[in-house]
């Protein structure tokens, strides 16, 4: 007998249960709040209509329905094509780990994910050569966005590393965050960070090292929000928006470059 839990509910207790640490249970409420949306076949909003907009009310029982697999397939296809694929499989896997507990804990019988494969990923694009990186890192753009793009060029590491950073992990005369752990080593960089570095984070001891232009909407965890602006961790999705628009003029497609092309 299937128990009647609410969606929103369900994805509460997940989330609670999980063994993640506080970014991650960020990034697994947005693909779950993602989903809502997509299980009722309307489509989720985008940029800052995000933050404002009430999920869908969505019975946890529509994941077992009859059809559920077929629907789960459709909207997951949907998602590919308007995000890619790397983040509809990322938004997949999360789905299926909380149908997994969600099952565990006897409120569904049947996992709608049976049999759907993650979307192939294109190889990436080639790294940017040493002239269009020279071109980026010259833009006119604000603080923030000229430190992030020198520290995604100059240490390395990945984009989702890099916007977890918090001022008070920051060691400026070495140039590199201070290690949590092995699931948190150093950053390290180099002169052109360096330089811009102490700017950015003048009169901030603590909180996230990169900011939105924003304060962060109600309910944002107290670890992604600035103590003394009241502003949130920048997101990858807006910090990707933010370099491709800003290369676009550089780009001869006219595209726009991505994060990951920038990497040194």
């Amino acid at each position: 007998m299937v128990i009647p839990v609410e969606y929103a509910v369900a994805v509460d207790r997940f989330l609670s249960a999980a063994d993640i640490g506080d970014n991650s249970r960020r990034v697994y409420r947005i693909a779950l709040t993602t989903w809502a949306w997509l299980l009722v076949d309307r489509e989720p909003p985008a940029g800052p209509a995000r933050r404002s907009a009430a999920p869908p009310v969505v019975p946890l029982a529509l994941l077992c329905a009859p059809g559920a697999g077929a629907a789960v397939a459709a909207a997951f296809a949907t998602r590919a094509a308007a995000v890619g694929p790397r983040t509809a499989n990322r938004e997949l896997s999360i789905l299926r780990g909380a149908v997994a507990w969600w099952t565990g804990e006897g409120w569904l019988d049947t996992d709608p994910t049976t049999g759907l494969r993650p979307r192939r990923v294109p190889a990436s694009a080639a790294r940017l050569g040493a002239d269009e990186v020279r071109a980026v890192l010259a833009l006119d753009a604000p603080l923030r966005d000229k430190v992030f793009w020198h520290l995604v060029h100059e240490s390395g590491a990945s984009v989702e590393r890099l916007l977890a950073l918090d001022t008070d992990r920051l060691d400026l005369p070495r140039r590199r965050s201070r290690s949590a752990g092995a699931d948190a080593p150093s950053v390290r960089w180099r002169g052109g960070t360096a330089g811009l570095l102490p700017m950015l984070v003048v009169g901030r001891a603590a909180g996230p090292l990169f900011l939105t232009d924003r304060r962060a909407p109600a309910g944002t965890p107290a670890a992604d929000r600035c103590p003394y602006t009241g502003r949130a961790r920048l997101s990858y999705r807006r910090a990707a928006e933010i370099f491709t628009a800003a290369t676009r003029p550089l780009d001869p497609a006219g595209r726009g470059w991505t994060l990951r092309q920038l990497q040194g």
